[in-house]
Parts: C-alpha cells; sequence; structure tokens
C-alpha cells in the first residue's frame, strides 16, 4: 500500500511532464506554403470560376480564410519569389525581373541573403521544397545553399511537364545541387515527393515548401506528349496549333490536376494527426497570362500593374487556430509571409524586413496596420494606400489614380479630381524607389 502511494506523485508528476512535452511540441506548427504558378484571380471555383472544378482547395478556405485583398509582390514570377523567400521587396534583393533561362544562367539570389528556411532552421525546424525555385540557375544559388535540407524540382522558370527540359534544352530536375531526371508528370511527382517528406518527418516540427509548376506553360496535360528535348530551343520544333477550346481544357486539367495533390497533401496531415497543427496557406505568384487563365474580372494581366496582375487567389489553413469559413479583406503581401510563420513558431522575426506578421489577423482578426505598399516592373511603378492606388505606366508618363473600393476593375482615372493626393502618392512612390533600389545586393 505505501508502496503504491509513493508511486502514485511519480505517476502523476511523470504525466505531467509527458503533458508538458506534448504541449511544448504542439507549440511548434508545422508551416506548409503551396505557391501557384501564373494562375489567375478567377481560376477557382471558390473563387468564382465555372470552368474549373477545385474541390480540395474549396474545402480549405471552406475551412479555414479565403482572401479577397492578397497580392503578389511581383506580377511575374522570379521577383515575387524572392519578396517570398526572403520578406523583402524583390527590388531590395536584386531580383526585380524575371530570372530567365535564355539571359540569365549566371543570376540569382544573393546566398548572403537569409531565407524563410534558413530562419526557420534555426528554430530548429527541418526544411524541405518540391517544385520551381526560379531565383537562380547556379548550384551557389540552389535551395540547398539557401536554408533547405531537401529539394527536389526545377530551377528555371519552367520545364516540360513529362521530359522535364527547360526553355534553353536544357536537363532541369534536381535531387538537392544534382540534375537527375526523373519519369513522370511534373505535378505528380512535386505532390509525390511532397507526401512522402510529410511522412517521413510527421514527428518533428517541418516547413514544407510546395511550389507547383501548374498551370504555366508548356500547356499539357497528364496524357500529353512530351515536347522539349535535351538541345531543344524554343521554336525549332513547329508546334502543333490548339484551338482556344483545346487550351482551355487543358488548363482546366493542369489546375485540377495540381488541386488533386493538394487533396493528397491535406489527406496526408489528417491521416497522421498532424492537421490541428499545421498551417497550411496558398496563394499564386501573379496573375493569368493574357493566352489562357482568369483573372476574374479584375483590370490586366500577368506582367502588368493592374490588379489582374498581382491581385491574386490565397487563403490559409489550420484547424482550431483559424476559424472556418471566413473572408478577409485585409491587404497582404507575399512578403509578409516569412515574418508570420517566423511570429507563429515563436521565433525571432529577422530585422531589416519590409513584410509584417499578420499572425494576430490570422487567429484573431485583429486589423493590420496602416501602410502604403508598393509594386514594381519593367519601368512600371504602383503604390497602394487604402483603397487609393497610382500607377505610373512608365517614366514620365501622367499618373494614374483609382479608388479601388469603388472601382476595382481600375476603368476611371480621378488623378484630376486628387490633385494634393497624387502629388503626396508620388513622393512617396519616388521615396520609395531610391530606398529599395540604393539597397539591392546585386
Amino acid at each position: 500500500m505505501i508502496d503504491k502511494l509513493i508511486k502514485l506523485p511519480i505517476l502523476f508528476l511523470f504525466a505531467l511532464a509527458m503533458t508538458h512535452c506534448t504541449a511544448q511540441k504542439q507549440e511548434k506548427p508545422n508551416i506548409i506554403i503551396i505557391m501557384a504558378d501564373d494562375m489567375g484571380y478567377g481560376d477557382l471555383s471558390c473563387y468564382g470560376s465555372t470552368l474549373i472544378n477545385t474541390p480540395n482547395l474549396d474545402n480549405m478556405a471552406a475551412e479555414g480564410v479565403r482572401f479577397t485583398d492578397f497580392h503578389a509582390n511581383g506580377s511575374v514570377c522570379s521577383p515575387t519569389r524572392a519578396a517570398l523567400l526572403t520578406g523583402k521587396y524583390q527590388q531590395r534583393v536584386g531580383i526585380d525581373g524575371v530570372v530567365t533561362a535564355k539571359h540569365h544562367r549566371d543570376k540569382g539570389l544573393d546566398p548572403s541573403e537569409k531565407t524563410f528556411a534558413e530562419a526557420i532552421k534555426e528554430a530548429g525546424y527541418v526544411t524541405g521544397m518540391f517544385g520551381k525555385w526560379h531565383v537562380g540557375y547556379q548550384t551557389k544559388f540552389n535551395p540547398i545553399q539557401q536554408g533547405f535540407d531537401e529539394y527536389i524540382g526545377y530551377v528555371s522558370g519552367n520545364v516540360d511537364y513529362h521530359s522535364h527540359i527547360d526553355q534553353e534544352g536544357y536537363e532541369d530536375w534536381w535531387v538537392g545541387d544534382t540534375i537527375k531526371n526523373e519519369k513522370g508528370y511534373s505535378t505528380d511527382l512535386i505532390t509525390k515527393h511532397s507526401v512522402d517528406f510529410i511522412e517521413r518527418h510527421k514527428d518533428e516540427p517541418f516547413l514544407l515548401y510546395i511550389p507547383h509548376e501548374a498551370p504555366h506553360g508548356p500547356f499539357q496535360g497528364r496524357k500529353s506528349e512530351a515536347e522539349r528535348y535535351v538541345g531543344w530551343k524554343d521554336g525549332a520544333k513547329q508546334k502543333k496549333k490548339v484551338s482556344e477550346e483545346e487550351l482551355n481544357a487543358i488548363y482546366k486539367e493542369m489546375v485540377e490536376v495540381m488541386d488533386e495533390g493538394i487533396g493528397e497533401v491535406m489527406e496526408t496531415l489528417k491521416k497522421l494527426k498532424l492537421d490541428k497543427n499545421t498551417l497550411v496557406f496558398f496563394c499564386s505568384d501573379n496573375g493569368a497570362s493574357r493566352k489562357v487563365g482568369s483573372n476574374g474580372g479584375l483590370r490586366g494581366y500577368k506582367s502588368t500593374l493592374w490588379e489582374g496582375g498581382h491581385r491574386v487567389s490565397a487563403m490559409a489553413w489550420y484547424p482550431g487556430r483559424i476559424a472556418p469559413n471566413q473572408v478577409n479583406d485585409e491587404t497582404i503581401l507575399t512578403m509578409d509571409l516569412f515574418p508570420t510563420i517566423m511570429d507563429l513558431v515563436g521565433a525571432e522575426i529577422p530585422k531589416g524586413l519590409d513584410g509584417i506578421s499578420v499572425k494576430n489577423n490570422l487567429l484573431v482578426g485583429e486589423a493590420l496596420p496602416q501602410r502604403d505598399l508598393f509594386w514594381g516592373y519593367a519601368g512600371r511603378k504602383a503604390i497602394r494606400q487604402g483603397d487609393w492606388k497610382l500607377i505610373l505606366q512608365k517614366k514620365d508618363a501622367e499618373p494614374l489614380l483609382y479608388n479601388l473600393k469603388e472601382d476595382i476593375g481600375e476603368n476611371d482615372n480621378v488623378a484630376g479630381q486628387h490633385p494634393e493626393r497624387v502629388g503626396t502618392m508620388l513622393g512617396k512612390l519616388n521615396d520609395w524607389s531610391e530606398d529599395v533600389y540604393a539597397t539591392k545586393t546585386k
């Protein structure tokens, strides 16, 4: 009897210790960031598409929060990805345009820039990335050198979905920093490796970055033939002309296959009972191109600074922490994800970031502070102040001013009616430009 009485407090203390350890583990949520490529604001059924069916992303939005005013930092691929990785305006880190396969094979994100992968590793996380990199071709720019413990994917802007050859005819499928081609459809391979990563690291905190190729061109479905081969050059092989109807059907399949893969990721989390301790964030890197896809009635398309170029679909899912069926109208940029995930995992947010943490907005609905936001690409610039947006189409062009609350389609230029506001916004746009280009590293 005495032995039992002695053992009871010991067992109680042991149970407390185990509970404390479990609580500590739960305080470090897993992080998954999924990025679509060139997908428009109106390309998901939960954003109004009647052509494309995306039940898994729709379900993510229904069980979490759907954003209506989320923006890519850039209106093309590389700049947005640089901003996501660094938490800074892409101009500040020297990636203000596309890092092309033809002209920029020696360029990339400076290895001295601290990525979110490097920062979260310091907080005890294992990191993985599967998919598109597009901020540097040489091995010194490889994801493995910039904070990712595991990487499988391609480093260019796009590859043939079946042969994995880039736009200049180079093999471009990597395992770590070594080229090692793999049989399969890019979207399915990205999903397969992502699921495998989750299963292997289920017992430790992880960050998983899934930058999909879909639905960026070349427009190929699972059963399409490979178009590129080693030594291939864009235009060297006469492509079969595809009708608009056929192109839309292929594009639809590409988005739906991506959605299917995202469903596999979500199901894996639920199967392993990781869902309530995992934040999943989804967004696109810019708007749909002029050729195919829907920007949901917004003006413009990829590469422009109209809303259709950078306002994108986005959602966050974190069962038990983010309430379901929310619609969030706050203005948020890609660069805000870096400080947000650091804040969520309780780690130190590096100094000098341009992005801000939106953790409290996500979890408890706290309003974000007022701030000026900026875009710049190919000589064009834009500034956002609340509902107001000013665009300069080129250096000496007349400024265009829109009230997005009243004119989301940017049809009514009211610059002439608000000269003082135009002057103030132009001044801030110039100050921002001088600041970010003066501090860029390359």
